[in-house]
């Protein structure tokens, strides 16, 4: 048995060795003591054998982790049939293991580090103390290696040489932009294994690790998150997680003295945060993953509230963050370290949070300038309004220069933002309305129809707050948006200057980006990170934007007109404005009509809704035309949302009624109408 148990763990399938594991762990659950020595006898023998391939010494590294997990098991137990020497087993597993830590093969680098932090788990902090020279003097020494020059590539690293001729196509091969691309994308041989296997030391320890917290490792490791490399950094904060870990006992309770932790609190905040306004998601995470480790292994409010003036408008950011896991992770972080308290904490360091928001809605990243703009927008709607007033000004001032940005996310993000700041402090944003409307207006008449929703919601945010005084500046722009689709020309590009289909992270792009010649003989980057830093830019840059058609314009109108229809003292306006909604929705002489109509049929029943039916019931007929032709055409977005208009205005006005004024109007549309009954969604 224990030979084939040896055989599946020498294979170099990784499912059979996986398979190793398993049988293992099954077969030491009835093994004796014999059994035992016989199996770490094969494990070490095969360690030591510098003729085996790297498969071997994988599975041999992982079955002696296996073995020492069962050691302490059997030894928690007072197993008198177990007579094994662990201690003199886990030296000799020792010494072997920091040899393999410098393999050519990376999984026995990784495999090798996993053994040492499992010694440590069962052996104690003595390990780390034997090992820590030689770990931390091969991270130190892989930090500071410079990248190869291209011309003296060694031969000893295979694939660099090829590695970096394809970086640097279409360039002179030693220039200096280059040398920055290639250090940047290349390894740093074995940094990150070895700060891996830092890391699964520490774990190992657990609180024991406290004395061993010392000036040196926190400047090592304090390095390695501030190394140009993405990679590095994102393991430097999981070696970070780990670290901040070691103030919490085995019992879950947090120490109170010798608390590494909290003796050294000041230095991690200040890492944790820089983290936390990393570049790159992936450390971005990894930063937020340290920082609630650091915050919960803190003893009490008190400890914390000392690092929240850094560390908390970080963390309500990324709340918001772009990246769905560090948003969510981030929004659980939140939770569990302000309970309910977190209003009031924002208000509390308000100072600390206005400017960091500030700073960030600044930031070369698009992502963090939405997540900034979404905020501030938070801000004026959950923060006390006493406490935000004073900082008003330059909220608004951040929130305009972001208006104007080349990303549309971003436009959107600042533009509800504003509506919501304008509507919770009117008096101190009215100075800046001669301003806003422009911007308003023009988010409007964006080419993105989400930022024509957005517009639309704030300026009913606007007229809510201002009154008369808007509305005769929105209702004028109303009409003549509707009246301007009649001027839409027939001769629009049939994809309106955009792709057809869903564009890659929400991206609206040119239809010249798939010029060939835009993408040939170019330069390399990775994911955008690379490329020159001449402006805010990246993998999800949103920099498309195009003169608006007169139809988007309309489109915008249509949701403002719903937006509208829920304030009273608009109603009336609104219903002045049917007969040109109407009109506008007759007009199908240009390619993206179907749009148009689509968003009318969507919007039809809300103001229907909010104007009453008796006031609808007058211009209904005017639009029973348009409905009917979106309801059977080929356009099949169309056709669902007349599908729904008609079931929603039938549950408003009532099924017979809605029956009687379409037979009235052409009684050929009532085989479609009563169609629609049946097969309507509900």
């Amino acid at each position: 048995m224990a030979a084939s148990v040896l055989e599946l763990l020498c294979s170099t399938q990784k499912l059979d060795r996986d398979r190793g594991i398993v049988a293992l762990n099954k077969y030491l659950s009835e093994a004796d003591s014999e059994t035992y020595e016989t199996l770490k006898n094969s494990l070490i023998n095969n360690l030591f054998d510098n003729s085996t391939n790297w498969e071997s010494k994988h599975g041999s590294l992982l079955g002696a982790k296996t073995l020492l997990l069962n050691f302490s098991k059997r030894n928690s137990v007072h197993d008198a049939a177990l007579h094994c020497d662990v201690s003199v087993y886990g030296e000799t597993l020792r010494s072997r293991a920091l040899e393999l830590l410098e393999d050519e093969e990376v999984r026995v680098r990784t495999a090798a580090g996993e053994l040492l932090g499992t010694l440590c788990q069962v052996l104690g902090v003595n390990i780390y103390e034997a090992c820590k020279d030689t770990i931390l003097n091969l991270v130190h020494t892989n930090l500071e290696r410079q990248p190869l020059g291209f011309d003296t590539v060694s031969k000893e690293e295979p694939g660099i040489e090829r590695l970096s001729e394809k970086l640097v196509s279409g360039q002179r091969r030693n220039s200096a932009v280059a040398a920055q691309i290639f250090h940047d994308t290349a390894g740093w041989k074995s940094l990150e294994t070895s700060m891996k296997c830092l890391q699964a030391c520490i774990e190992g320890c657990g609180h024991r690790f406290n004395p061993c917290v010392d000036q040196l490792l926190l400047d090592l490791v304090f390095k390695a998150l501030k190394h140009t490399n993405r990679f590095v950094r994102e393991t430097g904060y999981q070696v970070c997680a780990a670290l901040v870990s070691v103030g919490v006992g085995d019992d879950g309770l947090i120490l109170t003295e010798d608390n590494a932790v909290l003796q050294n609190g000041a230095q991690f905040s200040h890492y944790l945060g820089i983290g936390l306004a990393d570049n790159w998601s992936q450390v971005r995470l990894a930063a937020s993953v340290a920082t609630r480790k650091f915050m919960l292994s803190l003893p009490g409010e008190e400890a914390r509230e000392r690092f929240f003036a850094e560390l908390l408008p970080r963390m309500c950011l990324n709340r918001y963050y772009v990246a769905e896991g560090v948003r969510i992770y981030s929004q659980e972080t939140w939770r569990q370290v302000t309970h309910t308290e977190g209003r009031h904490l924002v208000e509390k360091y308000i100072e600390s949070v206005q400017s960091y928001y500030i700073e960030q809605s600044k930031a070369d990243n698009h992502a963090v300038r939405e997540a900034a703009c979404a905020c501030i927008a938070e801000l004026g709607s959950k923060v006390n309004s006493d406490m935000v007033r004073k900082h008003v000004p330059a909220l608004l001032e951040a929130l305009l220069v972001c208006f104007n940005d080349d990303s549309w996310p971003v436009r959107d993000a600042a533009c509800l933002a504003c509506g919501n700041f304008i509507f919770c402090f009117p008096e101190e944003s009215h100075p800046y309305m001669e301003q806003l409307y422009p911007l308003f207006f023009a988010n409007l008449s964006d080419v993105i129809p989400s930022v024509r929703q957005g517009a639309a919601a704030s300026l009913a945010n606007i007229v809510r707050t201002y009154g008369q005084e808007a509305i005769e500046k929105v209702v004028e722009k109303i009409k003549r948006g509707l009246a301007g689709v009649e001027q839409q020309t027939d001769t629009t590009e049939k994809y309106g200057g955009l792709e057809k289909g869903g564009s890659t992270f929400g991206v609206a792009k040119r239809v010249r980006d798939n010029d060939p010649d835009l993408h040939s003989n170019q330069t390399m980057y990775s994911c955008g990170s690379l490329a020159p830093k001449m402006r805010a830019g990246g993998c999800m840059d949103h920099m498309h934007r195009r003169l608006p058609e007169a139809w988007e314009t309309g489109d915008g109108c249509i949701y403002l007109l719903a937006e509208l229809s829920s304030i009273p003292a608009c109603h009336q306006k609104v219903f002045d404005q049917l007969p040109a909604l109407a009109k506008a929705s007759s007009l199908k002489h240009y390619h993206q009509h179907h749009v148009f109509l689509e968003s009318i049929c969507k919007q039809l029943p809300i103001i229907a809704k909010s104007i009453g039916k008796q006031m609808f019931k007058r211009h209904l007929e005017a639009f029973i035309d348009p409905i009917f032709y979106a309801l059977v055409c080929d356009n099949a977005l169309d056709s669902s949302a007349a599908s729904c208009c008609l079931t929603e205005l039938s549950k408003l006005l009532g099924s017979s009624i809605l029956r009687a004024r379409v037979e009235n109007h052409n009684p050929t549309y009532l085989s479609a109408l009563d169609a629609n009954t049946f097969i309507a969604p509900y």
